[in-house]
């Protein structure tokens, strides 16, 4: 059994080797929490994504560039890597499907690949797209699929405006579904402004979100069934 002084080290451990793009201590770090008993899903989520978390607000302060992103999203992945394997599914009572994406012209998907382990780790059905998404193939993917939830991901200010004309043309085709929004340039206000259901400020809260999102979905579609058999 590991002891929380122990716990408390091997995170900080990792945290620190995203924030300091430290591959190197990122696969020894990860391999050592295994060795000892640190849950994965604890090293990966409380120590490498806390640590991107830390990294993106950096980079939002201007103090990091793409460079030291990208460099440290490689530690990230390393330390992924190993302990992915070991990821235990969380049942969270909601299971669920979701689209998720980068936007059209947009090749930065760091952000967007955490969101993804998130729903996996929580059981959720996921349909990643990948990075530099056409716009309609959001709107065909989620047709094709009849998927709850669409998250569209954009790092660039000029990408992002994008992402109001897939909330649209999704809105158009099918009002019921629910719509998150996430990214460095993306805020509560720009959600709200251009008719998103939900906005991702981390991967943490992406989850939460979609949980209640999807809910409330079902709970409607349950209201509608009866109202239908009645």
């Amino acid at each position: 059994m590991v002891t929380e002084e122990k716990r408390q080290e091997i995170l900080g451990k990792l945290k620190n080797a995203v924030i300091q793009y430290d591959e190197d201590t990122a696969k020894e770090t990860s391999k050592e929490a295994l060795e000892i008993g640190v849950n994965a899903n604890d090293a990966i989520f409380n120590g490498l994504v806390s640590g991107m978390e830390e990294v993106g607000r950096l980079f939002e302060a201007q103090e990091y560039f793409v460079p030291e992103l990208l460099m440290c999203a490689d530690a990230l992945y390393a330390g992924l890597d190993i302990l992915k394997p070991h990821v235990k599914q969380l049942d969270l009572g909601v299971k669920g499907s979701v689209v998720i994406g980068t936007v059209e012209g947009d090749v930065h998907d760091i952000g967007k690949n955490i969101v993804k382990m998130m729903f996996d780790v929580a059981g959720f059905t996921v349909y990643d797209l990948g990075r530099d998404v056409p716009l309609d193939k959001f709107v065909e993917e989620q047709l094709r699929t009849d998927s709850d939830l669409v998250c569209l991901s954009a790092m660039m200010t000029t990408t992002m405006v994008g992402m109001k004309k897939v909330i649209d043309n999704l809105k158009a085709k099918n009002p019921n579904v629910k719509i998150m929004i996430g990214g460095a340039p993306v805020s509560q206000d720009i959600a709200e402004k251009w008719g998103a259901d939900g906005y991702a400020k981390d991967a943490n809260n992406a989850l939460k979100d979609a949980i209640n999102m999807i809910s409330s979905l079902k709970k409607l579609k349950e209201e509608a069934e009866a109202k239908k058999n009645s």
